[in-house]
């Protein structure tokens, strides 16, 4: 890793009903990364306890179960709260991104705030695409979320994102968002208080049997407007 050795990282991994994958994803990890990993459990299946098996193993796992649903943002700002890193990301439970791809981006914050995955930039590669219809919804999403927040940002729903500390602490009293337009909230407010975002290419792949479901789109697009007007 080319970013400072000494700094300690840490990597959130919400993990709402993954049973099926969060163990592979988190060997890939660990067996990359020795850095704090915190996975966030809110489902109702085995997850927890697969996450809870493997930290005896890798002690580097910190495990936060919670009985009720938090959704995608609201398990995120809770592995902020808990997390200790100099650098702090999340990424997906499905390894849509590898762990080689999200070297990259702890790469880039020797000289940016925040970096953030792209599959709408020159010289991203998508080994598997998204449904179309699903591909559809994210492209309106998207243009829709730049549209609200004027945030000149090509891809704002990659599940992988990278931060200097300094960030985190500054943006995570202001967030309200817990659903899948988290994302754009953080941006927004990160860009809201003048820090560099960094746009960069990857390498992603589809996943079967996403947590993310076209159902939500509704309540992301309401929760957008909310955060708008400030409510």
């Amino acid at each position: 890793m080319e970013i400072n050795e000494t700094a300690r990282t840490s990597i959130i991994i919400p993990a709402y009903n993954e049973e099926r994958r969060v163990q592979n994803t988190l060997i890939s990890y660990l067996d990359y990364f020795d850095c704090e990993i915190i996975v966030v459990c809110d489902g109702q299946d085995g997850s927890a306890e697969i996450v809870k098996n493997l930290s005896k193993k890798y002690p580097k796992i910190k495990l936060l179960k919670f009985i009720s649903k938090l959704g995608k943002g609201g398990a995120i700002i809770e592995g902020f709260k808990k997390s200790s890193g100099d650098y702090v990301g999340f990424v997906d439970a499905d390894e849509a991104v590898s762990p080689e791809q999200f070297e990259i981006l702890l790469n880039e914050l020797e000289n940016s705030d925040c970096a953030i995955g792209s599959r709408r930039i020159y010289g991203s590669e998508i080994l598997r695409r998204q449904p179309l219809k699903r591909e559809i919804s994210s492209r309106i999403f998207n243009a829709l979320s730049n549209g609200l927040f004027n945030l000149k940002i090509k891809d704002t729903q990659c599940g992988a994102k990278v931060f200097r500390r300094k960030v985190i602490e500054n943006v995570l009293p202001k967030l309200k968002s817990t659903g899948f337009e988290f994302d754009v909230e953080l941006l927004w407010r990160i860009k809201k208080e003048s820090f560099s975002i960094k746009e960069v290419p990857i390498i992603w792949r589809h996943i079967d049997k996403s947590s993310f479901s076209l159902k939500y789109a509704p309540a992301m697009f309401v929760g957008l407007i909310k955060r708008r007007i400030g409510i």
